[in-house]
């Protein structure tokens, strides 16, 4: 068996594409720190966004993605799910851009935010109702 050798075109164009439309979120709490132009979308069930989620996120689960409001055309809209295997936040990323949103993808999801021991913060969707927000670690 022989093995396939490595097509470095292909390679080069899939990472760049992997910079331009994901971020970690290392990068996304610097970019929350510095006060960076960016919406910060969470697509999961409002029961988790209630739950926690990042500081300052939209909650637009599933089922609002037809009239995503909160996003904004002028900014990065950075969207997430739960974990790096669910493929939510992905659909979601193909809703939004095909309604012509800047969009990027958190990598890792709201899983990957909490194992770096991030703030969170609980309530209601800051996108409608306004709740009481509450930080933890």
């Amino acid at each position: 068996m022989t093995t396939p050798i490595q097509d470095s075109i292909r390679a080069l164009a899939f990472f760049q594409d992997k910079i331009t439309f994901t971020t970690g979120p290392v990068e996304l709490e610097h970019q929350i720190k510095d006060g960076e132009n960016i919406v910060i979308v969470d697509v999961r069930d409002a029961d988790d966004y209630a739950k926690g989620h990042i500081p300052g996120a939209i909650n637009v689960p599933r089922g609002t993605w037809d009239d995503p409001q909160g996003l904004e055309k002028g900014k990065v809209n950075i969207v997430y799910c739960y974990t790096q295997t669910c493929h939510l936040g992905a659909h979601a990323c193909a809703v939004f851009a095909a309604k012509s949103y800047p969009v990027m993808e958190l990598e890792g999801g709201f899983a990957a935010w909490k194992d770096n021991d991030f703030e969170t913060e609980i309530g209601v969707s800051r996108r409608g109702m306004k709740g009481e927000q509450a930080f933890s670690r």
